[in-house]
């Protein structure tokens, strides 16, 4: 993997703390990740930039909200989606269930909305915030947020590897 130009986990850090504002139990937010200087080229996109007509670092990348995800499979969605050459990258913000290892055998031999519904409804399961971010170069930046329980407070978790199939998925959206 190479190094990116941009900074790519303050982006991921920046999506989390935007779709956090709102609360839990959100749908799937997809962005684009678009270099600002780009943004601030268009007088209609730059009236929504923090910093207006100003100095522009040239490693800015701004994450622009795209419209709401069709109802279904992530996937499904996911590979009906292309992006012109100016993003140079995109992120997903979604909720996922986290359950603990031992929670496997009990997931066997189930299909997808059987699992599904055997995980929400797990005794060991933990709720979490999950955004994926990733460019063109093959950068990616994942940050994983724990809701909080009665037992303790949110938790922060950060890695490229934390989610690798849907950082493929993102990819694969980014492909000419």
């Amino acid at each position: 993997m190479t190094s990116s130009p941009f900074p790519l986990e303050a982006v991921a850090a920046e999506i989390e703390s935007f779709v956090g504002q709102a609360g839990w139990d959100q749908p799937p937010a997809l962005f684009a990740l678009v270099p600002t200087r780009l943004l601030a080229a268009d007088p209609a996109a730059a009236a929504y930039l923090d910093n207006p007509g100003g100095d522009i670092p040239a490693d800015s990348v701004t994450p622009v909200a795209q419209e709401e995800l069709p109802e279904g499979p992530l996937d499904e969605a996911l590979a009906q989606i292309g992006w012109p050459e100016e993003v140079v990258g995109c992120a997903l913000c979604q909720e996922i269930v986290m359950l603990p290892p031992s929670a496997e055998a009990d997931l066997g031999g189930l299909d997808i909305d059987q699992a599904a519904s055997t995980a929400v409804q797990h005794p060991g399961r933990r709720e979490a915030r999950l955004v994926v971010a990733v460019l063109r170069d093959g950068s990616v930046a994942t940050i994983l947020r724990l809701r909080g329980t009665s037992d303790g407070p949110e938790d922060l978790l950060t890695g490229a590897d934390l989610a690798p199939n849907l950082a493929g998925a993102l990819l694969e959206t980014l492909a000419d």
